[in-house]
């Protein structure tokens, strides 16, 4: 009896996600009119660790989506003329036209996490990022480019339990690379370079914004209800944008001591 229980709570929470996803997706289709109608740019920056839950993010953000006004950027590792070039270089390229979303799946911020604990750069060009990030920024923000910059936080005993799982996978075993194993040796050189980021690169221009994705779906939800809350687009409800604040929230030096990212 107690089986058939827990089975069909576990059914009615699935039920509760898809309809409240299906209810966002329909609010981003009104965002995107309003996009295409006056002339929006929008930057999307998805960061954080590896399994934090970036692709299936995105991948709820755009579905419904035109492609013609969406695109989603993922960069490999840069060739022999991109390491040779001004840093910001390749980014430039993909950014937002006038009525075109953009999500970056990891960005220029590459350099504050995995270049900087990989050693794929040095230490001159880390510390040059970091005083020009915020300036970088601020300048594509004045020229029309409306950016959004969130971290997807994950504990340390998750993403373990992630990364077994995308290895033995089928499906999945594509996302897995030697950087895996990397990612949990220096768990806490990425949690000392993530504060710096914070530390350096959250501004009033353009902050950063903190998701908790331990609980996928939570975190699915709420980063897309907080990026919907943030743009005016006409038609909005907003009754579905009411944020967790546990889940979605922005960096302030309080974090840690209130134990809101993982250590």
């Amino acid at each position: 009896m107690s089986k058939n229980k827990t089975k069909s709570n576990e059914i009615v929470k699935g039920a509760d996600y898809r309809l409240s996803l299906m209810q966002l997706q329909v609010e981003l289709v009104k965002l995107q009119k309003a996009v295409i109608k006056n002339d929006y740019k929008i930057l999307v920056i998805l960061e954080g660790r590896d399994s934090s839950g970036k692709d299936g993010t995105i991948k709820r953000i755009i579905k419904h989506l035109s492609p013609r006004e969406t695109r989603v950027v993922a960069l490999s590792k840069p060739s022999d003329r991109e390491k040779n070039s001004w840093y910001f270089q390749r980014y430039v390229a993909k950014l937002p036209t006038a009525q075109e979303m953009v999500l970056f799946n990891r960005s220029w911020y590459n350099r504050a996490g995995v270049e900087r604990i990989m050693g794929f750069c040095t230490k001159s060009e880390y510390e040059d990022f970091l005083e020009t990030a915020p300036i970088f920024e601020q300048m594509l923000e004045r020229s029309g480019i409306k950016i959004f910059k969130y971290y997807l936080d994950i504990s340390k005993s998750e993403q373990k339990k992630r990364l077994k799982k995308r290895r033995t996978n089928p499906l999945t075993q594509w996302k897995s690379s030697p950087i895996d194993d990397v990612a949990i040796a220096h768990w806490k050189e990425y949690s000392v370079a993530r504060d710096e980021m914070f530390a350096r690169t959250h501004n009033l221009f353009v902050p950063w914004f903190i998701v908790r994705s331990d609980n996928k779906h939570a975190a699915r939800l709420n980063l897309i209800k907080h990026l919907l809350s943030q743009i005016q687009y006409a038609g909005k409800d907003d009754r579905l944008l009411v944020l967790d604040s546990k889940v979605v929230f922005p960096y302030d030096k309080t974090c840690h001591k209130k134990k809101m990212i993982a250590p």
